[in-house]
């Protein structure tokens, strides 16, 4: 799943971030946004793929945010390249409301979140606190207008029978992943100890045949209020 140390992200002090979006004056708000209390700190801005690749190699970031249209290098193919270095950064992806077949694409390209430009201050500072905790975030608006897609695609069967090979305590996990729960707060929830839930989680992704939280989350999801 990848991340620079994230499971210390928030010993080490506020998690550092690097942003990159083509529009200066949304970076701007953004990082005001995200920097207004002492959690988060914006280490670098980028403005197109290859600003961000570099700012990511020089800089060593613990969450990634990334837009989707840029020139150039655009944000998949930033995505794309970054998920092929060796231990990368966590991803994720900033986006507007109708950019589904994106969200689609990033989400097969490993991107552990997905946040929406517009949302609430919170919200966004929120969203990477999570991140570098390990936790998926996936904007609720985005899940709805993704799911029926993929229910469309026959893809709801294919998630039940998934859920099926998981152990009664693997869907407890798997629920609370889906709820965006970092692999602290799984812990203090079911009782266990953290090591206990990363190794739940890497034997269900495995059993669920997905690359990441999110793609986990996403399974559970498509089968409804079976599984959550």
């Amino acid at each position: 799943m990848g991340g620079h140390g994230v499971d210390g992200a928030a010993a080490r002090g506020p998690v550092r971030v690097v942003l990159a979006d083509d529009e200066p004056l949304l970076r701007r708000g953004l990082r005001v946004l995200l920097e207004s209390g002492d959690r988060v700190r914006v280490v670098a801005e980028a403005a197109d793929g290859e600003q961000l690749l570099s700012a990511v190699a020089r800089h060593r970031p613990d969450v990634v945010l990334i837009d989707v249209q840029m020139p150039g290098v655009d944000g998949l193919q930033a995505l794309r390249r970054l998920r092929a270095q060796p231990n990368p950064p966590v991803a994720a992806i900033l986006t507007t409301f109708d950019l589904d077949d994106y969200v689609a694409a990033a989400l097969d390209l490993g991107a552990q979140g997905f946040l929406l430009k517009d949302a609430e201050p919170e919200v966004l500072v929120r969203a990477v606190l999570d991140l570098a905790a390990g936790g998926a975030v996936l904007d609720p608006r985005i899940t709805a207008r993704l799911l029926p897609r993929l229910r469309d695609a026959g893809d709801g069967l294919r998630a039940s029978q998934q859920l099926r090979v998981l152990s009664a305590r693997e869907r407890q996990v798997l629920d609370l992943l889906a709820d965006g729960s970092s692999n602290g707060a799984i812990a203090a929830k079911l009782g266990l100890t953290e090591a206990t839930v990363k190794s739940y989680v890497s034997t269900l992704l495995a059993k669920l045949g997905v690359e990441n939280r999110v793609q986990a989350a996403l399974v559970a999801q498509r089968v409804g209020g079976e599984s959550l």
